[in-house]
């Protein structure tokens, strides 16, 4: 194992986000731990990574809607304490009215990118929090901010997984332990079947970002020591403005007086 950086679990590491972050974690020195379903493309760039970079790269095939899997992933990262670096990529975005998705769609997108997500985060701060160190990037999307129409489930896992960044940072500030909320605007990769419905021919090449560009600038966004990662976005203070407008909203005023717009006299 290179002692320097440790190893680097990432899931969805089979395509799009996840395969470019192993790349470019590779050329940074980490030993790698690939996770995704496809079996045979985690040993195709398992092969190739190791080839070219001089690694270990381990390979660990897993279903994150499956519970038998999953746990197989928590083992992984509660079970050692080698993994420095936790990339919870792995995502279903699956883009349809509401009403006209089944409730089974519905289940497996909240399940890998909710319920996992949350669970390899924990199992995954068990370990490093006794080794005093540590990284998890969690990659939540530009759809934690908007609200489009048939995106409904999928922007709504996506604000969770942005909000529970925000508060691990707060809950684990004296750990030892960085945190990175990764947003990803438009990015090419094969989410939602993008490749097969030609997504990205309905846009402007330009306005298209790389995956590659996205995990260099998460990684870029690290050594800044950025706890929102925006890679599209030139003032990244208008996170901070954005956040501190909703905390403004969310906090209790110093009386127990219900708007007077309800017309409820109580108190």
């Amino acid at each position: 194992m290179n002692e320097a950086k440790g190893k680097a679990l990432i899931t969805g590491a089979s395509s799009g986000i996840g395969a470019a972050f192993a790349k470019v974690l590779a050329e940074d020195g980490y030993d790698l731990v690939l996770v995704a379903r496809r079996r045979d493309r985690l040993e195709a760039a398992a092969a190739d990574l190791s080839a070219r970079f001089d690694i270990d790269v381990e390979v660990l095939a897993a279903d994150l809607a499956e519970t038998d899997d999953l746990r197989k992933v928590e083992r992984r990262l509660e079970g050692h304490d080698d993994i420095a670096l936790l990339v919870n990529n792995a995502g279903i975005g699956d883009i349809a009215p509401f009403a006209d998705q089944a409730r089974e769609v519905h289940a497996r997108m909240i399940a890998v990118n909710v319920t996992a997500l949350t669970l390899l985060a924990h199992a995954a701060v068990q370990s490093m929090r006794k080794a005093g160190r540590g990284t998890i990037v969690n990659v939540a999307s530009g759809m934690s901010f908007e609200f489009m129409p048939g995106a409904s489930v999928y922007a709504a896992s996506k604000a969770y997984v942005l909000q529970l960044t925000r508060v691990l940072d707060l809950e684990l500030a004296d750990s030892g332990l960085q945190f990175q909320a990764l947003i990803p605007g438009l990015t090419r990769t094969e989410l939602g079947g993008a490749h097969e419905n030609g997504m990205f021919d309905r846009f402007p090449p330009e306005m298209v970002m790389s995956a590659e560009a996205v995990a260099r600038s998460s990684v870029a966004a690290l050594s800044l020591g950025e706890l929102i990662c925006f890679p599209r976005l030139e003032d990244i203070s208008a996170v901070d403005q954005i956040q501190g407008a909703y905390r403004a909203l969310g906090t209790s005023p110093d009386h127990n007086r219900v708007a007077s717009r309800y017309g409820v006299d109580i108190t």
